[in-house]
């Protein structure tokens, strides 16, 4: 893999992203960054977590990098390589060097699908060093006050080697993610959305009635994200049924009886 490959985007976020606080996650937040703590984001996909590192970074004012990590991501991805340009050999800073540097938001989601590597390189920087070493140059890079590491994982489907090491775990403060309540829910809808308030309703009533339902054997099951997804559409004239078949189910399962089963749910409330 090389870092044209690895799925990084660095943002400097002049308008406030809209987020919701659900239990004090903001206030816990911020009183990290105050005490130079790493934070780990728990929570199913598609609650909010990368919406909140987005408000996070611009209520501290600072850049944002976020890494979508995978099972091919590395160290080298991470910390940087050289590279061949015009016959001269230079040196490019991955975005974890990066990040230290110029003391952003560091943001690495689902950190447990990376390989074990990556975790080797994290622990220095998670812990009181805050720091990096990087060998092929052989240099050491401390993390001022200003520098902020944020890693995520989804504890819903991560199991045997993707699990995240409870030794890892301890060196960054919890904080705890799962959808909105009804009412909460619903206004998150309307207000990235623009949908009618029953429409929004009825699509938090049909989430949560799946989410209950443990017998549909969903690895994921209806977030947040689908059921705004659904509420765009809808909101620009899709008939109800397709926006959420094609915007809830479809995404959710390949499986024809899960997918009918779903259908059924839905004719309950559209």
């Amino acid at each position: 893999m090389n870092n044209n490959e690895i799925k990084t985007t660095i943002k400097n976020i002049v308008v406030e992203p809209f987020y919701e606080d659900i239990n004090g996650e903001t206030d816990i937040f911020l009183h990290c960054y105050k005490a130079q703590l790493p934070v780990i984001l728990k929570g199913p996909t598609g609650c909010g977590k990368s919406r909140f590192v987005e408000n996070m970074s611009y209520k501290l004012n600072k850049n944002l990098i976020q890494v979508s990590c995978n099972e091919e991501t590395s160290s080298v991805d991470l910390l940087g390589r050289y590279l061949v340009k015009g016959g001269d050999t230079i040196w490019q800073d991955g975005p974890v060097t990066k990040a230290v540097k110029e003391n952003c938001v560091l943001y690495l989601d689902e950190i447990s699908e990376a390989r074990e590597d990556v975790i080797v390189v994290l622990h220095p920087l998670s812990d009181y060093r805050r720091e990096i070493y990087i060998d092929k140059i052989n240099l050491k890079i401390k993390a001022n006050e200003n520098f902020m590491l944020v890693v995520s994982f989804n504890p819903g489907y991560q199991k045997g080697f993707k699990e995240l090491k409870i030794s890892t775990r301890q060196r960054f403060v919890g904080i705890s993610f799962n959808y909105p309540n009804e009412k909460k829910e619903i206004q998150i809808i309307i207000r990235e959305s623009g949908i009618y308030e029953s429409v929004a309703k009825n699509l938090v009533l049909y989430a949560n009635k799946v989410r209950k339902l443990t017998e549909l054997d969903l690895s994921e099951t209806i977030s947040t994200r689908l059921l705004i997804n659904a509420a765009k559409l809808i909101r620009l004239g899709v008939d109800k049924k397709i926006a959420c078949n094609s915007s809830i189910i479809q995404p959710l399962s390949d499986d024809k009886d899960i997918n009918e089963s779903l259908l059924d749910i839905l004719n309950l409330y559209f």
